[in-house]
Order: C-alpha cells, then structure tokens, then sequence
C-alpha cells in the first residue's frame, strides 16, 4: 500500500519505505495473482514467484497509462523521491525476488542514488526492529520482529535525513484516536477500521502541527488493531523518532472483510476495481487525511 500511495499521489509524497512488498499494481486486480506471483499467501495454490515474475514491464507500461489518463499523478513527480526497502533473505511470504522486482519498477522512474535496499538480513516476514518484538526468524503474530534492526529509523532518516537521535526513553507525545469515517463513508464496509491513530510530539502539538513532517504508517497483513491491538502503532519504531524531528506520524487502520479476511489493505481489488488510482477508496481516504493534517485543498 506505501508503493501505491506514492505512485498514485507522487505529487505530495517525497519518497517511501517498503518493507517486504512488490511492485505498484502487481496483483492487476487479482487474488491469484496476488497470493501466487507477488506473494506466497495462498495456501491451496503453487506459489509461483520467481526473478521478474511480476512481469515488471506491463506494470510501468500500466502505470505509464494510468499517469496519462491521470487517474494517478505523473511519472515525472518520482524523479526526486528517496526509497528505502527491506526484503529479509528468509522471508517466505513475500521472498526476495517480489522486492527485487519493485527496485527494477523503480529504477524506470528513479536514480540509484535515490534507492536503498537493504536485503542481507536473515529475516522473516515482520517488521524489524532493534528492541521489540519476536525473535527475528519468527513468523507470527504481531509480525513485528527484534531483528536488531532499526527499520523505522532507517527509512525516515534516509526520505527527510539526516534526523536528530531519537528519543531512547519514554515517548513525550501523545496518541489521537479518529474517527475514520469522516474520511470514508462506512469505513468497515470497504475494509477499514471505524478508527485510525496520529501520533503527535510536543513540537508539533504546542504549534498546531505547523512547520512538522507528516508521515504516514501503512500496517501489514494481521496488524491492524483488531488483530493485535496497537502493538504496531506503538512498537514498530516510529514514534521515537517523531519526538525529537517535529514528524507526525499518521497509522491509518485496515480492518477485516469477508473478501479480504487478514485485514490488508486494499492491493488486490477486494472493495474496489480502482484500488490503485487516486479515486479508489482506500486511497481517497487516506489522501483526505493527510490534507486534513497538511492543509492541502485537494484539487
């Protein structure tokens, strides 16, 4: 979902972190395609990933179409983004050559210079981090993993670095609950939670967010709060960093359906034939939240 927000609104994002995702529009709509070629999820299926099996050429040839019939932003908008990604070399669920393609995706619209890919790491399939979570070979709930690696850290100091340190003790702002259907009608009609979490420093608290970064936290498969509370929105890393670098951080929340039973965000056309492109739902959704922070007036 982070690769599909920044391809679709490449206008207003300044780069992504990705960890353990393929390459925008990969799944083209599919559940099959989704649970075989760009992830191993299905579990009565051959999984079928392998080195350029997300047939990266039609998806920048899609994207291509997608910008010229802008229902997503120009291409042109990715030149200056700065990506980080993570792909564990024992992740199972979605393995190595899924992220190897995303950066050949990339390298179409962005220069090496702008991409980090950290894949050395014996990891699963979990968000790292350097000080929470299950051991780092784990796969399980709540798919956060102490991998001695500082992830969140990672990805924001290389997007909007390089950052003051982060706050090693206990967190100095506070956690906002809102109510998501402001931004969506029937929220968990269409896969998202009735509520959503800002994380807001004593920085950008005392001046009403002015002058703050906004970042925004896409949760994985399995992590919404329904699932595992808000063990992602408290333990995956963010936070500590936002303290000390006037940054919110915003964690929009999925929720489960009957279509889509892990609670994932929408990647595979489960609410919407539009899920990629700037109208769909989701996406809608959350680019209305982040104007709502940012005081952007859509356009």
């Amino acid at each position: 979902m982070a690769v599909q927000f920044e391809i679709a609104f490449s206008r207003t994002v300044v780069g992504a972190g990705v960890i353990a995702g393929g390459p925008y529009f990969c799944s083209q709509g599919s559940v099959l395609t989704a649970t075989t070629s760009c992830s191993c999820t299905n579990e009565l299926l051959t999984c079928h990933v392998h080195a350029g099996g997300t047939h990266v050429n039609d998806l920048i040839a899609i994207t291509d179409w997608f910008a010229a019939s802008q229902t997503i932003d120009p291409t042109s908008a990715l030149a200056n983004h700065r990506v980080w990604m993570f792909s564990g070399s024992a992740d199972s669920v979605v393995p190595q050559p899924v992220m190897n393609d995303l950066k050949t995706y990339y390298r179409h619209y962005i220069s090496a210079s702008h991409i980090s890919y950290q894949r050395t790491i014996n990891a699963e399939h979990a968000m790292p981090t350097d000080s929470y979570g299950n051991s780092c070979l784990t796969l399980g709930t709540p798919y956060i993993n102490n991998c001695n690696v500082d992830a969140a850290g990672e990805l924001l100091n290389w997007i909007y670095g390089p950052l003051s340190a982060r706050n090693s003790g206990p967190l100095n702002g506070r956690f906002i609950a809102f109510d998501q259907s402001e931004f969506i009608s029937l929220p968990t009609w269409h896969g998202m939670a009735d509520f959503g979490y800002l994380y807001v420093p004593p920085s950008c608290d005392s001046t009403g967010g002015q002058g703050c970064k906004l970042h925004v936290v896409f949760h994985g498969c399995l992590q919404n709060t329904d699932a595992i509370g808000t063990a992602f929105v408290r333990h995956a890393g963010y936070n500590a960093w936002a303290d000390f670098n006037r940054m919110m951080i915003l964690y929009p929340q999925a929720s489960a359906t009957f279509a889509n039973p892990n609670a994932c965000w929408d990647w595979f056309a489960y609410d919407d034939s539009r899920y990629a492109q700037k109208s769909g739902r989701q996406m809608a959704a959350v680019k209305r939240m982040v104007d709502r922070l940012t005081g952007l007036t859509p356009p």
